[in-house]
């Protein structure tokens, strides 16, 4: 059998992956913070004895798009926006640090302030936990104030805020990691407090470029079929001729 089949089966296996990479890209459409996942497809020249008459394709994910999604103002005092190419340093369920741009926040019942998912939020010293009935506000710098019942603020921690000088690598679990480590905290960076940062996955183009795969990966079966029937005549004029 011609070996074009395996370069087919290849690159209907690489449309397939790139599809499954966009439908998540717009599965997370409505995800606060999301990054658009990029992918991108990478041609394997085959190594052997002979001619590299044939190159496979293979998918990659080169990474995610780090352009800020739109920003939408909520008014809620535990909603926080991150400004620029800053991030929020919060626990993962592994127990490291990990970063997110998602900064929908709340206080759980041990006092805790936690994302939305249940993770802690990390301050200068560790996870941030605040007084019972208290009333929280969030500067642009980060600062925790929280006003008691008898009208007094105080100052209960700040958030670690992280500006990466390199792109950042997504886990499985969703959180973003430094390629070095933990990063340290960047008192420059600054937050909108009472906003929310939507995904920055644009539903059109992911829309229009799934067409695109699926109609790769169409194209992709029909070159196998038509190699498949290539090969049936080629078998049938041999019997022909043996006979």
């Amino acid at each position: 059998m011609d070996r074009v089949i395996y370069l087919s089966m290849s690159g209907a296996k690489a449309a397939l992956q790139r599809h499954e990479v966009l439908a998540n890209n717009l599965a997370n459409v409505s995800t606060n913070g999301f990054r658009a996942e990029m992918a991108a497809f990478r041609a394997v020249p085959i190594n052997g004895d002979g001619a590299s008459t044939r190159v496979p394709a293979l998918e990659t994910t080169v990474g995610y798009n780090p352009e800020p999604g739109p920003v939408q103002t909520t008014g809620r005092n535990l909603d926080v926006a991150m400004v620029g190419q800053s991030w929020l340093a919060v626990q993962g369920l592994d127990g490291t640090e990990a970063y997110t741009r998602a900064g929908s926040l709340e206080v759980d019942a041990q006092g805790t302030l936690v994302t939305r998912n249940g993770l802690p939020v990390l301050g200068d010293g560790g996870p941030v936990t605040v007084p019972p009935d208290t009333t929280l506000a969030i500067g642009s710098d980060g600062t925790i104030s929280a006003t008691g019942t008898d009208g007094r603020t105080t100052t209960v921690g700040r958030l670690k805020l992280v500006t990466p000088d390199a792109p950042l690598v997504r886990g499985t679990d969703g959180l973003f990691r430094g390629a070095a480590g933990d990063l340290p905290a960047d008192p420059g960076a600054r937050l909108a407090d009472g906003a929310l940062e939507g995904s920055n996955v644009s539903p059109v183009e992911t829309m229009v470029a799934m067409i695109a795969a699926s109609r790769q990966f169409e194209q992709q079966l029909k070159l196998m079929q038509t190699i498949e029937r290539q090969e049936q005549t080629a078998q049938k004029l041999l019997s022909s001729s043996g006979g």
